[in-house]
């Protein structure tokens, strides 16, 4: 019997707690004594990542309910209501992620306060209603006295939120990071201002200030800062050097609906303050034009040469909407910070190849590289990138210079896993290059390559090379030449993918969905599909809803189908395959894979 036990103890210490919940939950169904030993485990689990499906109250509670010894949990709530969530909380919670909470309400921050007191970290994306806020708001706050990372965002039924707007709260004063989405640009400068002088609750008068915080101590000491604004403005980001002095990352993104007026946007003086914060290891400064079509236009290279020299210890840029600034300002951050890892510029209008000129002499060692909307990049900017071995991500989304002449580069990077090429001028030929390589690529992202073909996956994936071997999230959406014989090759080929996107490609029938529906007949060691999108497959019938049926596609977890005949006509069909299969989320509204839409903390263009 002692022996026995041991052998217990061994399997649930050195196999079942290293594997995630789906894997635990498929061993249990093996056999009885599998399943005890499942059982024996569960409360042993302290960390719980529910994010890659939905569950509904049920499944949940069957899955918490045996996690006694839970100490961070993450749930998608996008099925869930506010009872199903109280049922899971208690004391024994320190970290609480819950995301995309179209159901829920603001009576969940009252019941994570009263349930919760040793929380650290919570995140919590909901959707605006007409209840007050603060009052539940002030319920949580109040019960979580030991909070260190805050992030909160508030969906507007239309867009942004004014959730925020003409509240009162108390922070704790363990705060160090916080993220808000969406507040007002004079409000976040009161929220910050609060921060530095301390100013009891009692002090403040409500009357002037909208979005007022008292500290329950002598000042904040946020070392982690992201908000979403209407504005970017100087003021603001002078608000923000001198009230955070030991702040370590900086992440402000607006949305404006008109062109700022010069005294509220944001100009070389703002970077000049950024630059006095020393410490800052991260920084994303990002314009969003989904609006309305603007940019920061009143930065130029100097801003960016008093932003390298003051804050030489970045690793992480982020730089969306910079129209003024050309290859000298980029190209002095490149240079000066010596620790840099990862660097993103968007709308970037007169960045060129230039800036990436020798960068392998540079003294930064990239690891992630995102070029995204920049007009003068072509391929021999990613040649030059490419001479550094470190990297790991390259997106030129929108470089729609980039051809296959630059595919040999990149093939030969040992590093990279990600790869998103959006829009680029590549061909089959290119694909066939790639496909030869070594690059561990695991996602992979063709979206409006419009001169690939069939052909062309088929070279990707049957070329000899690693990616085949890789590959688990392929996006060929809105390719015109993509049809059934691409599908077929990833189907009896593609044994890693697990997330498939055909978004667009009028020439998927049914028999795509036969054969995706059959893999495990081609090849027994193919990986289920976790997500598929079908969205806008005109080829589609009513007829291959019977496909996704039990027992096909077993592992799937979201489906989007929006605007095809499988949307249109087949509710009642619809109906009974997520009574099968209550895990699975099937998407009739066009949204992007995951039905993210919205809840990121960065979207848009």
């Amino acid at each position: 019997m002692g022996l026995e036990r041991l052998h217990i103890c061994l399997l649930i210490k050195e196999i079942l707690l290293k594997l995630d919940i789906e894997s635990l939950s498929s061993l249990a169904c093996v056999s009885k004594a599998m399943n005890f030993s499942v059982s024996r485990a569960l409360p042993f689990v302290s960390s719980l990542d529910l994010s890659a499906f939905y569950p509904d109250a049920q499944i949940l509670s069957g899955i918490v309910g045996g996690c006694t010894g839970l100490i961070s949990l993450t749930v998608n709530c996008l099925r869930l209501e506010n009872s199903a969530i109280r049922n899971v909380l208690g004391p024994h919670i320190q970290e609480l992620n819950l995301l995309s909470c179209s159901m829920l309400s603001y009576q969940v921050f009252a019941s994570i306060g009263q349930t919760c007191p040793n929380l650290r970290v919570l995140m919590l994306e909901l959707v605006d209603s007409d209840k007050e806020l603060k009052f539940y708001l002030d319920c949580m706050l109040n019960g979580c006295l030991f909070l260190e990372s805050l992030s909160l965002k508030i969906r507007g039924r239309d867009f942004d939120s004014t959730a925020f707007q003409s509240i009162d709260f108390v922070l704790p004063s363990t705060l160090k990071s916080m993220k808000l989405q969406s507040v007002l640009e004079h409000d976040a400068i009161r929220l910050v201002d609060q921060s530095r002088v301390g100013a009891g609750r009692n002090n403040v008068q409500r009357a002037h200030i909208s979005f007022p915080i008292s500290p329950l101590s002598s000042g904040l000491t946020l070392q982690r800062l992201s908000l979403v604004l209407d504005v970017i403005s100087d003021q603001l980001i002078i608000v923000i050097a001198r009230s955070l002095p030991h702040l370590v990352e900086l992440d402000l993104e607006d949305r404006p609906h008109m062109e700022p007026l010069p005294n509220l946007d944001l100009t070389n003086t703002g970077l000049q303050y950024v630059a006095s914060c020393h410490h800052l290891i991260g920084l994303s400064l990002v314009r969003r034009r989904q609006n309305y079509q603007i940019s920061f236009k009143r930065v130029t290279d100097v801003g960016m040469f008093l932003l390298s020299e003051g804050c030489k210890g970045l690793q992480s840029v982020r730089l969306c909407g910079f129209s003024k600034v050309s290859d000298a300002g980029y190209t002095s951050i490149l240079q000066s910070c010596l620790n840099l890892k990862k660097f993103e510029a968007r709308n970037a209008f007169r960045l060129s190849d230039l800036a990436f000129l020798n960068v392998n002499e540079f003294p930064c060692s990239l690891v992630e590289v995102k070029l995204l909307s920049c007009s003068f990049i072509t391929s021999e900017a990613v040649k030059q990138l490419t001479c550094s071995s470190t990297l790991e991500v390259l997106y030129l989304c929108g470089c729609k210079s980039i051809a296959d002449s630059c595919l040999s580069s990149i093939s030969c990077l040992r590093s990279l896993t990600t790869l998103n090429l959006t829009g680029a001028d590549i061909t089959d030929y290119g694909l066939s290059i790639l496909g030869q390589g070594t690059p561990p690529i695991t996602h992979l992202c063709l979206r409006y390559c419009t001169r690939v073909t069939d052909e062309g996956v088929s070279l990707l994936f049957d070329s000899g090379g690693t990616i085949g071997k890789t590959l688990s999230s392929l996006d060929l959406g809105y390719i015109p030449n993509i049809s059934d014989k691409a599908v077929l090759t990833i189907a009896m080929v593609g044994t890693e993918i697990t997330e498939l996107c055909l978004r667009c490609c009028l020439s998927v029938t049914d028999s795509s969905l036969e054969v995706l529906a059959a893999r495990k007949r081609f090849r027994d060691e193919c990986k289920p599909l976790r997500r598929l999108d079908l969205t806008s497959c005109s080829g589609l019938s009513i007829d291959s809803l019977v496909l996704l049926k039990r027992p096909s596609f077993a592992g799937l977890h979201w489906l989007g189908i929006g605007n095809t005949y499988l949307s249109s006509k087949g509710y009642g069909a619809l109906s009974d395959i997520c009574n099968q299969k209550p895990w699975l989320k099937i998407c009739l509204e066009c949204c992007e894979m995951g039905c993210y839409d919205g809840w990121q903390f960065h979207g848009g263009k």
